[in-house]
């Protein structure tokens, strides 16, 4: 059963506008970093301007979401609960902006033969992301549906762990022309990349208990 009925059920065309601006966000993450190892400046800046707009419009959004559970009495019990899920969703946009405006601001310089490996990183972290969008939409309509969509969040997280320690032991171990500064450098930006899936993560944490919580 829905948590809305014919009369609130406009808030969930808002709820799902949010939760496009979220995979918009990280599909801009993904083809953000792409562009800056393929030295495409201009594609990377383009992307950079897109994520700052897209920030501040999912953050409309969000709070027209919350005054209009508010105003409606949607889940009353809960709505702290719910209020921080939607908050701790749209760190993901927040994480997405600081990492894109890191890279411009400090200029990490990869090697190229890390470069296949900080992408299948990024698709990995992004992919985390991803997957729990389709849990988030069905915790507003089918809340028990959504535990069995949050395991293939776990699935990539750990990949994406798996993939930040090797690139991080590839950097440390092999890379023998860096100097130890050039490697802690790579190591930073290997860590910022992988906040992303570790973020999702979290809000797969949260989501998966107040679930449960909610149809009990």
């Amino acid at each position: 059963m829905g948590i809305f009925t014919r009369d609130t059920g406009k808030i969930i065309i808002k709820i799902d506008e949010f939760f496009d601006n979220v995979e918009d966000g990280l599909l801009i993450f993904k083809e953000a970093i792409r562009s800056y190892l393929n030295n495409d400046t201009d594609t990377f800046h383009d992307y950079l301007q897109q994520i700052d707009k897209l920030e501040s419009k999912a953050d409309k959004i969000q709070k027209s979401i919350q005054n209009d559970m508010i105003i409606h009495s949607i889940l009353p019990q809960h709505r702290s609960e719910v209020a921080t899920l939607l908050d701790n969703t749209d760190d993901l946009i927040d994480t997405v902006k600081e990492v894109i405006c890191q890279f411009d601001v400090e200029i990490p310089d990869f090697p190229e033969s890390l470069n296949a490996d900080i992408l299948h990183l990024t698709e990995a972290s992004v992919a985390t992301g991803e997957e729990l969008i389709p849990a988030l939409r069905a915790f507003f309509r089918e809340p028990h549906n959504v535990r069995e969509k949050l395991n293939r969040v776990y699935f990539f997280e750990g990949e994406t762990d798996s993939i930040a320690d090797r690139i991080k032991k590839k950097i440390f171990h092999e890379m023998h022309e860096l100097n130890l500064a050039e490697k802690s450098h790579l190591r930073y930006f290997t860590h910022h990349i992988e906040r992303l899936s570790d973020r999702a993560q979290s809000v797969a944490d949260m989501l998966s208990s107040l679930s449960m919580r909610i149809i009990m």
